[in-house]
């Protein structure tokens, strides 16, 4: 049977999601614990791999098992056997064909950008960028990059051989004193959101013009762009399937 599980976690203690040897990762406590659960090595499967620092207010695993399992008393249980910094929101029964990685339609992607005084008890979770940043000028840029176009520029993942990406929005808006800046697509590349956030940031601050966006695109160069966005103030934010 196939199993979803959809969670949070605060991905400051986390070397990202992806499990490795040494380093604490998000698959790495999943695993461990679903483990213990079904009494046999367990696999799952991420709809996502988010870097270190990385948070996720919506995140979905899948995994297989012969066993029939109380969804639960699953959930229950995992949250029992993680730390705080992970939440088990939802188990449940999902069909073969079902993949939490390629069945997804799209996801969205926030970023925290505080405007204000320096807050060190939000350095974690939001870019502590403490400047003002001006909303309709950086709207007007972001519009430039929704739509399909190649993001070779906006990745340092040289092993892509597909980079062409569809950007359905980018939306911002401005709470009290953070920026929130909302990316939504049918898939991203490594980086590519926190490359974008700093671009408009560049934007903001007078380094890029407008029309180097354009040219940015075209050279397919990395290092035409500038600054990556620290992975603090990111967050997976919503992840929405085609079929479940």
């Amino acid at each position: 049977m196939r199993y979803l599980v959809n969670i949070k976690y605060d991905g400051h203690a986390f070397y990202g999601f992806q499990i490795q040897n040494k380093e604490r990762t998000i698959e790495g406590d999943l695993t461990n614990a679903l483990s213990k659960i079904l009494n046999e090595d367990a696999k799952i499967v991420g709809c996502s791999r988010t870097d270190r620092g990385v948070h996720a207010n919506d995140f979905c695993f899948h995994f297989e098992t012969y066993k029939e399992l109380d969804v639960n008393r699953l959930r229950k249980s995992l949250n029992d056997l993680t730390e705080d910094d992970i939440y088990i929101r939802s188990v449940k029964v999902v069909s073969e064909e079902f993949h939490a990685r390629y069945s997804v339609k799209c996801k969205e992607y926030k970023y925290i950008i505080n405007t204000g005084e320096y807050e060190p008890t939000m350095r974690n979770y939001s870019l502590q960028y403490c400047k003002p940043i001006d909303l309709e000028l950086i709207t007007k840029a972001s519009k430039i990059l929704e739509g399909e176009h190649d993001f070779k520029s906006f990745t340092s993942d040289n092993e892509k051989e597909n980079t062409v990406r569809t950007i359905n929005y980018i939306r911002i808006e401005k709470v009290n004193s953070d920026v929130y800046i909302y990316v939504n697509a049918s898939g991203f590349l490594k980086y590519m959101v926190r490359n974008i956030v700093g671009l408009l940031l560049e934007i903001n601050e007078g380094k890029k013009q407008m029309e180097d966006i354009k040219k940015i695109l075209e050279s397919k160069d990395r290092t035409k762009l500038g600054m990556c966005a620290s992975p603090e103030g990111l967050y997976l934010n919503k992840v929405e399937y085609v079929v479940e």
